[in-house]
């Protein structure tokens, strides 16, 4: 029942929404769009608390760097993720596909909003849109929100980390602040069904900038993925109750981050 009328209530909101965006979308400025944007967020999370029982802890404000751009790369398990993160922040751009921009309606807002749109077939033309757009967004000293996985994933597993983010990297010249969440045991990937409990989404400590691409995408994909799978609470496994090999793949996978650390820790001695 819970489920039911979250979801109600989710698709009824993002209407209302939607429509008070197209308005926000036609005033001068930035800040009335975003604060649209923001306020939708705030709403989600707290329908999330209030009717679906899912309670979400934020953690690590300490790890945000204090002033100027940086980028935000979190572990993406469902549309209540994305809610939590930009509810953190007032002014806050974000990388998204082209797809949506077969929208006229969307296409408008996410362009006044400042995202971040980029084709989602990849190549060399969508490199240099992403670089070209994100500039604008690094020259206003804004935050930037991608997704390094690209698709949203279930708790306890992984998709290939796109090299994307290693780009932003480089071209914004500052710091990766990853990010690390459970929330997909609550709420997973878009699946109707919601789990009442609590779940963390903590930002973690940031990778500074310089580091070749290798290295980058090692150290990201490991801290957020290893996290992530120590996040996952066994008790009350919400998602994964209805799946004994998800409970199982999760503690191999963390298993497996731990050895695979240990021997870079120790080729990193020698």
């Amino acid at each position: 029942m819970r489920s039911l009328i979250f979801n109600i209530l989710f698709y009824t909101l993002t209407v209302f929404f939607a429509l008070a965006c197209v308005v926000l979308s036609i005033v001068p400025g930035r800040k009335p769009i975003m604060f649209g944007l923001w306020a939708y967020s705030r709403s989600m999370v707290w329908l999330m608390k209030v009717v679906a029982g899912i309670k979400v802890e934020v953690k690590g404000h300490e790890n945000l760097p204090k002033e100027g751009p940086y980028i935000i790369a979190p572990k993406h398990q469902s549309y209540g993720d994305g809610f939590v993160v930009f509810s953190q922040f007032f002014d806050l751009s974000f990388v998204t596909g082209d797809h949506l921009e077969r929208f006229m309606t969307l296409k408008h807002i996410l362009r006044k909003a400042g995202a971040v749109v980029i084709d989602n077939c990849g190549g060399t033309d969508a490199r240099d849109r992403l670089q070209s757009e994100a500039e604008i967004v690094r020259a206003e000293g804004r935050r930037l929100l991608i997704y390094p996985e690209g698709h949203l994933s279930a708790p306890g597993e992984q998709r290939r980390y796109r090299k994307g983010i290693f780009h932003l990297y480089e071209d914004f010249g500052c710091a990766v602040v990853p990010m690390a969440t459970n929330l997909g045991q609550r709420w997973n990937q878009n699946v109707w069904t919601k789990y009442k409990g609590t779940a963390t989404v903590e930002f973690l400590k940031p990778i500074e900038p310089g580091l070749r691409k290798d290295e980058f995408m090692h150290r990201l994909e490991t801290v957020i993925e290893a996290r992530s799978l120590e996040l996952l609470d066994y008790d009350n496994p919400g998602a994964l109750e209805h799946s004994r090999k998800d409970l199982a793949k999760g503690a191999i996978m963390r298993e497996d981050k731990t050895a695979r650390d240990r021997t870079g820790r120790d080729k990193a001695k020698t």
